[in-house]
């Protein structure tokens, strides 16, 4: 009987102790919501996106294949750029190195880098503690002369802000709409436009991470199998003159939700 009884009093115990922390877990999940929206609004109150259409600045990237008119590629390069100014936004964070607008998605927030792959995993934009973390490119990479591969990453938050929606891209309604194929970045030294090429789900891994190449062959290589991964066919293709960028997110504990996308059209700020 006593021996039950100290069964019963440990297996409750266990249940409070379990229960305070849920009860924690929830608060600092809302706290941190309501801090990143903060920011958020302050964001989108001090920086003005403006829509960049085409000018004689902008340059369309070659295509080493013929494509055909009906494809959608041709509605795509005549796509207004976006283009940032980052002075006001420099001021809460000088780190910030770009703006990210993904079609389809709620994803449309400055992005930073820093040293190290690791501090924006619990870092918000102004720096401050948050487990929502930021938007940031990877360490590896330089955005302004832009590398063969551009990785950018950021937390699947349950209340879709940061790469919270980038789910939406393996779903049949995100597809079946082509003005969703496209990403729009802006930096300090260009403004660009990306067309999608692939979408996947896929067990944790860093094959598809990659940044640079010893020849175009092996860029290439790279660059089929991370198509050939893709759930769905975006009709288009790759050569080894194409520099891509990379969007990863977790989909659970196990795996990763990953776009890829080629640029099609780059404006220089500096000329």
């Amino acid at each position: 009987m006593k021996k039950t009884k100290i069964i019963v009093n440990l297996l409750l115990m266990i249940f409070i102790i379990g229960l305070i922390f849920s009860v924690y877990k929830i608060i600092t999940w809302q706290k941190d919501n309501k801090a990143i929206n903060r920011q958020l609004e302050n964001i989108n109150k001090s920086v003005k996106i403006n829509e960049v259409e085409d000018n004689n600045n902008a340059e369309i990237i070659e295509q080493q294949e013929e494509i055909p008119k009906s494809n959608p590629y041709w509605d795509y390069i005549k796509m207004n750029l976006i283009d940032v100014d980052f002075n006001e936004l420099k001021k809460t964070n000088k780190e910030v190195k770009g703006w990210i607008q993904v079609n389809g998605t709620n994803i449309n927030y400055p992005f930073v880098q820093t040293t190290n792959n690791e501090y924006y995993l619990t870092r918000a934009f102004n720096k401050s503690y948050n487990d929502a973390g930021w938007i940031f490119l990877d360490y590896r990479n330089n955005i302004e002369t832009l590398d063969k591969n551009t990785i950018i990453y950021g937390h699947s938050r349950l209340d879709q802000t940061m790469f919270g929606t980038l789910k939406n891209i393996t779903k049949n309604n995100w597809y079946n709409d082509s003005n969703n194929y496209i990403i729009k970045l802006s930096t300090q030294a260009h403004n660009t436009l990306w067309q999608v090429f692939s979408v996947y789900i896929i067990e944790t891994t860093s094959d598809y991470l990659k940044i640079s190449f010893d020849s175009g062959t092996e860029f290439l290589n790279f660059a089929k199998m991370l198509m050939n991964r893709s759930k769905f066919d975006f009709n288009t293709s790759i050569n080894e003159n194409d520099r891509i960028v990379t969007l990863s997110t977790c989909y659970n504990d196990n795996k990763k939700v990953v776009m890829h996308a080629k640029l099609i059209k780059i404006e220089n700020k500096n000329t």
